[in-house]
């Protein structure tokens, strides 16, 4: 049975779902930061993290498909451990949040991320191979608590200097493996349930919509504006987001 969520709250989750393929498709999955919290404003973001996992599988399983190849298989051994340990505190540290306290979280990761896509032309001189571990578990710490493991990732990656190809395929396989990890704890902790499998079941076709959309348009649309339309998005809705938790 389908969660019984208001016209407008499936209009949000719709979108979340399909801004989160375009970027899984051709964007090196940044943008799909925003979901979680953008969902958050219409169901509870537990609930909204359980939706969206099954729906995330289904997009790394497109996007390993049409960047596998391509990525660095070294990079990815290095982030793997750290990205581990990042699950296994998210899976620890989340019980003891109630959804106000994800609202305000999630709130200040938004802003965070959006400061961080305003500053990180700053942070791109290179830096060592050691970084990997602290950026994996800050990305699995934040990929378990609302998918929004790319800002330490990226902030590993991008002064790392791979290819746009290499780049793009690395987060790729990166993510695919973190949200494996992701499964079990996830299904543990109720998080995923039979209605929201249900949910994330009449959603596919929007996740697969969503990447090829982000394959064709990788090399079409400005990323510049992109970039910066998010970076506004993260912040309005991180405010709206903290306002909610401590209102």
């Amino acid at each position: 049975m389908l969660p019984d969520y208001s016209c407008l709250a499936w209009t949000v989750i719709i979108f979340s779902t399909y801004l989160t393929g375009v970027s899984k498709g051709g964007f090196a999955g940044g943008f799909g930061t925003l979901s979680v919290p953008l969902m958050a404003l219409a169901i509870g973001p537990i609930e909204a993290a359980g939706l969206l996992l099954p729906l995330l599988l289904v997009m790394d399983a497109f996007t390993v498909k049409a960047w596998w190849g391509h990525h660095d298989v070294a990079e990815v051994r290095r982030l793997v451990p750290g990205m581990a340990i990042g699950v296994v505190i998210g899976t620890l540290a989340i019980g003891s949040l109630d959804e106000d306290g994800v609202r305000l979280l999630l709130g200040l990761m938004s802003l965070v991320f959006a400061l961080y896509m305003l500053v990180r032309p700053a942070v791109s001189r290179p830096i060592s191979s050691n970084w990997a571990l602290p950026s994996g578990i800050g990305c699995g710490f934040t990929s378990f608590l609302a998918h929004a493991g790319s800002p330490p990732l990226n902030l590993y990656l991008i002064p790392r200097h791979l290819s746009k190809e290499s780049f793009i395929a690395t987060i790729a396989i990166a993510f695919a493996v973190v949200n494996l990890m992701k499964l079990g704890p996830y299904l543990w902790l109720g998080e995923i349930n039979l209605t929201s499998a249900w949910a994330s079941l009449v959603l596919v076709p929007v996740a697969w919509f969503g990447v090829k959309s982000g394959i064709w348009l990788q090399h079409r649309v400005s990323e510049w504006l992109f970039y910066r339309l998010v970076v506004l998005a993260m912040a309005i809705v991180g405010v709206q987001l903290v306002v909610q938790a401590l209102g």
